[in-house]
This record gives structure tokens, sequence and C-alpha cells, in this order.
């Protein structure tokens, strides 16, 4: 049975994670294109650059959580959590392909897609997800999924409505598959992961997941286009 402490510090390390998941929410609003986004308003470019750069970080959402829970298998930890890795992993699967579809209907084809520069944000999230996931502490990558699946529940079906709402983009009303898909599964995504982690008292594995939401904070934001414009290419 949990002593009174114990529990106090449960409920302390799981609000300063949705302290850090409601700091991502404020940072993406106050991102030029995200605010766009929040009011409908944003334009095709911007649209598009979200969308493309979205595709090559979710490309690898499902080998970066499955990997996670096959190491923490392979440690003996955690079995509970190895398997909410690998399914989420699972539940990952396909959804570059809604990103691909919704880039179609802009006029953007899959090999432009796939050709496309990948901004440093992007770059740096992917990296950190598979570090933690192969090499760190295979439990960190929670702390991002915490976070942006809370970002989804909070505003990703919000964004889709408004956008279609304002109709300034063409064909925007079949081109809001991945946001309408995500704001309508987080949710419940989110609810799951708070009754698991609050089974979690090993302090390693929740500054890990903590220090993964912090980084999800700092670098998601920035895949938005740069001040609301896009960034000229790179000097050859």
């Amino acid at each position: 049975m949990q002593t009174q402490t114990e529990q106090q510090a449960e409920k302390n390390w799981l609000a300063e994670l949705d302290v850090e998941a409601r700091a991502l929410v404020a940072a993406v609003d106050a991102q030029p294109d995200g605010r766009r986004l929040l009011d409908g308003t944003l334009d095709v470019k911007g649209y598009i650059h979200y969308l493309v750069q979205t595709y090559h970080y979710a490309r690898w959402s499902t080998p970066i959580l499955a990997e996670g829970g096959y190491r923490l298998r392979r440690l003996g930890r955690h079995p509970e959590l190895a398997e909410l890795l690998v399914q989420k992993g699972e539940e990952e699967r396909g959804h570059d392909k809604w990103l691909l579809s919704d880039l179609k209907n802009l006029g953007v084809p899959a090999e432009l897609v796939e050709a496309a520069e990948r901004s440093p944000a992007v770059e740096a999230y992917t990296g950190w997800n598979f570090f933690t996931s192969l090499s760190g502490v295979p439990t960190a990558v929670l702390g991002t999924a915490y976070a942006l699946e809370y970002l989804s529940q909070t505003r990703a079906g919000v964004w889709a409505e408004r956008l279609k709402a304002a109709a300034l983009i063409p064909n925007i009303h079949k081109s809001v598959t991945f946001l309408r898909s995500h704001g309508a599964l987080d949710g419940d995504h989110v609810a799951e992961m708070q009754r698991i982690l609050s089974k979690l008292t090993d302090p390693e594995d929740q500054e890990a997941i903590l220090f993964s939401a912090r980084v999800a904070r700092s670098v998601f934001p920035r895949i938005f286009r740069e001040g609301g414009v896009s960034r000229p290419p790179p000097a050859r």
C-alpha cells in the first residue's frame, strides 16, 4: 500500500508532465502559423509546409515507439509499458499515408514530399527519439508521445474544423484527414497513458519521460515556417 508521501510524489511528477504538455500547446499557439491554424486563416503554403514536415517525423513514429517497447522487453523492465509502446507503434502505422493523401489533394505529389528538405526541428525530433528508444532510457519516448497526443486532443480537431470553416485553402475539405483523425483518436490515448503512467514509480524513468516532454515542447513548435514564412534554401 502506498504511503502518503509516495502518493504525493506520483501526483507531482504527473502534474509536471501535464504542465509540459500544456506548455507545448501554448508554444504552438504562439507560433505565427500556429495562430493561423487556430483561427483557420493559415495560407496554403503554410499548411503544405506543416503537413510535409509532419510527414517527415510521423513516418518514423512506428519504429521509434516499437523499438522502445522491444528494448524494454529485452531488458525485462516494465512489461505493461513495453506493451503500451508496441501498441502505440501499431496505432501510428499508416498515419503518414493520411498525410500523403492530404498533400495529394493539395496538389503535392508523394515524390515531392519525399524529396522535401526536413527542417532542423524534424531532424532534432526524430534524432532524439531514436536515441532514447535505441540507446537511452526507452521509456523516455512516452514523454514525447504524451505531449503530442495532448496537443492533438486539444488542437487537431479544432484546426481541421476552423480550416474547413474559413475555406481559404482550395480543396481543404479533402485535406484534413490527418488532423481530423488525430483529434478524434488521441483523447482516449491521453487518458490511457495517464492510467498506465500513474503506476510508474522509478525516478529515472519519471525524469526521462519528463525530459523528453520538455524536448518535444522546445523542438516541435519549430516545425512551422520560421516567422510564418518559408526559409530560403541553404547555400550550396
